[in-house]
């Protein structure tokens, strides 16, 4: 019995099919990444404000979507809500479960950038006349944005992998055409490999533009000052 066949894992490695799973698994990481990362800014914004009943929902939700798994999540949503009359293809099942479990996730790192700068910052830029609105968008945000990122970089890396969990609600994506692809030619070690080569390939390019993302926004202020001058 032969265990490798390097015929068929060349075959699959420029895959046609295969690169299409893995374009869709990057559209619904950046999809889940938009939408997770405006729920995130939102729910950090409630958590911070001295509303308790909105600091508390947003308490309560990051504890919901952080201690459940988000397959679990992704199977209420696409087969349960479906028992009450609400229903979602599995693309939008996908992107909706994924958004919100990482709105969960990434409104932790926003919070923690927004509160790592200085209170003094915030008090200056109001006793020289801006509003809320203001200060939180010319003076709180760039800074804390320096802070948060890093670790979303980080996220981004990893939600790329977790899109492979969608493919357990029949997203077609990367994940799902190689278990679709290993059941017509049995090559299951050599289409694994395929799949994780891809994977491997798609989080070290990330990785290249998270480090440019981090040199940009990592620079101080004086740095900026000299590179004009």
């Amino acid at each position: 019995m032969q265990i490798w066949r390097w015929d068929g894992f060349l075959d699959y490695l420029f895959n046609g099919y295969l690169l299409e799973g893995a374009a869709i698994s990057v559209a619904l990481t950046v999809g889940a990444l938009v939408f997770g990362l405006l729920l995130g800014i939102a729910l950090a914004v409630l958590r911070l404000s001295g509303h308790r009943a909105l600091s508390g929902f947003a308490a309560l939700y990051c504890w919901l979507f952080r201690g459940t798994p988000l397959l679990v999540q992704l199977l209420v949503i696409y087969t349960g809500l479906p028992l009450i009359g609400i229903r979602f293809s599995v693309w939008e099942a996908a992107l909706i479960g994924m958004s919100l479990n990482e709105g969960a996730y990434l409104s932790e790192i926003v919070r923690a950038g927004i509160l790592a700068v200085p209170k003094g910052q915030r008090e200056a830029a109001t006793a020289l006349g801006l509003h809320r609105v203001q200060v939180f968008r010319l003076v709180v945000w760039p800074q804390a944005l320096r802070i948060i990122i890093p670790p979303l970089g980080n996220s981004v890396n990893g939600l790329l992998k977790t899109t492979s969990v969608a493919s357990v609600i029949s997203v077609d994506e990367l994940l799902r055409r190689t278990q679709i692809l290993i059941q017509e030619r049995f090559l299951v070690l050599e289409l694994f490999l395929v799949a994780a080569l891809y994977y491997l390939v798609l989080t070290s390019l990330w990785e290249l533009v998270q480090r440019r993302l981090e040199a940009h926004y990592g620079r101080g202020f004086g740095q900026e000052g000299a590179d004009r001058r």
